[in-house]
């Protein structure tokens, strides 16, 4: 094999030209011989017993040179990558160049690579950073959350309301006529809830147990196609309606829901760990912004087959996402009245914008020369094991050392940018706060 070429033209695209010689390409061809024989039939000889001389005379020369080269060129193009020390990201095209001759043959392999990163500004850089304010009624709001999964629901002889749950019997019609999927049995729903579709909810507030009732509404336009802005009919029978039942919030509740003994612990707790929450979420807008600029300052050529890729990856995180709430994807599809083809076509934008950032994030670990030491990786099991709750051995079988060291690394990427950042009030503009540093 002889690389006779390696250009690189735009979007980070590389042709190689590289020849198979005749040495490499006998080996090929007997090779193609040894596969073929059997199904080559030849006067006097069993299957498979022809010599290939003989074949050859027969068929041509050329008999096996198709197969040789589908043999020889893998090889050949994996050596050629491997001299040219290049980062292929994608499946090469490939043609021939020429004739194929016994001395062997040339090809053009035109293969997507590993773009070069040009970092902009990734230090000294400004953001808006909101300021943590917990307020009582953050603290009122957690200590609702807290009563309504302790509240029960009790049975009442009256006609429901807001805010009441009738158990019902429901089926709908459309014309006269029974619909799929719009059936149920002993269903619990929440008055104002809005889980149902809009007036369903409204026409049952009145009724009470035992009451049989027919509603008339209308389903969205976005709704799923068979169903989209028609008129329904669904008649319902109420079976029975329930009233909440709420705790007292007091010293008593507190000790009913966590392990304080008062309720005034209870809300200093309550308002350490949603200061603490809120620290987080704030943190990570502020990172976000901050990356946001690194990786829009980058200049690189990116191949199209890398943002493909992370389009297509997108869609597989989001049919992972519909399968674990219960739902098929096919059903999402109509559900939502659209195709595979136009969430490709709207999470190319998306995608493009996650790949500049993984280059920007590579870019810098190859400027600050990190690296992720056994140590930092050992603590990084522990930092996940901690949020999981569950031990260091456990979450060693979900993840590789290769894992966690890129999250390591993107860490302290992360981590040189932020470090080096100055966190602005919400009104003022980073513009204005990065050309005050620069004349400073």
């Amino acid at each position: 094999m002889r690389v006779k070429n390696c250009e690189k033209t735009e979007k980070s695209q590389v042709i190689l030209e590289v020849e198979v010689g005749a040495e490499e390409f006998e080996t090929a061809l007997e090779k193609a011989y040894q596969k073929m024989r059997r199904s080559i039939r030849v006067h006097g000889f069993r299957p498979g017993k022809a010599p290939r001389k003989i074949v050859e005379s027969m068929y041509g020369v050329e008999v096996f040179f198709e197969e040789a080269v589908n043999a020889a060129l893998p090889d050949a193009y994996e050596a050629a990558v491997k001299e040219k020390d290049l980062r292929v990201v994608g499946n090469p095209q490939v043609e021939a160049v020429g004739e194929i001759t016994r001395d062997g043959f040339v090809f053009k392999a035109t293969v997507p690579v590993y773009p070069e990163v040009t970092l902009g500004q990734y230090k000294g850089l400004s953001a808006p950073k909101m300021e943590v304010n917990i307020t009582e009624e953050n603290v009122d709001a957690e200590i609702k959350r807290m009563s309504d999964r302790n509240t029960r629901l009790v049975s009442v002889d009256r006609e429901a309301k807001e805010g009441d749950t009738v158990v019902i019997d429901f089926e709908g019609f459309l014309d006269g006529k029974a619909f799929e999927g719009g059936k149920g049995e002993n269903y619990n729903l929440e008055l104002g809830s809005g889980n149902f579709i809009p007036g369903f909810e409204e026409q049952l507030i009145g009724a009470k147990a035992e009451e049989e009732r027919e509603l008339n509404v209308k389903f969205p336009e976005n709704y799923a196609k068979d169903l989209s802005g028609k008129d329904a009919v669904f008649k319902v029978k109420v079976h029975e309606v329930k009233e909440k039942d709420a705790p007292e919030i007091d010293d008593e509740f507190a000790k009913d829901v966590s392990e304080f003994d008062t309720l005034e612990e209870l809300r200093a707790d309550l308002r350490k760990k949603l200061t603490e929450d809120r620290e987080r979420v704030i943190q990570r807008e502020f990172e976000d912004d901050l990356m946001n600029q690194v990786a829009d300052g980058i200049t690189a050529e990116i191949p199209e087959i890398m943002i493909d890729r992370q389009a297509r990856q997108f869609i597989d995180n989001l049919k992972m996402q519909v399968y674990q709430q219960g739902m098929n994807y096919d059903q999402y599809l109509e559900m939502t009245n659209t195709d595979e083809s136009k969430l490709l076509s709207d999470a190319r934008e998306p995608a493009e914008k996650q790949v500049r950032m993984d280059l920007a994030i590579a870019a810098i670990i190859e400027a600050e020369k990190l690296e992720a030491t056994p140590e930092d990786i050992e603590k990084e099991y522990e930092s996940l094991a901690a949020q999981s709750a569950l031990d260091v051995e456990s979450v060693k079988k979900y993840f590789t050392d290769d894992q966690i060291r890129d999250q390591t690394l993107t860490r302290k990427a992360v981590a040189v940018v932020t470090d080096s950042a100055t966190a602005l009030k919400p009104e003022e503009k980073p513009e204005e706060n990065q050309e005050n540093n620069q004349e400073n």
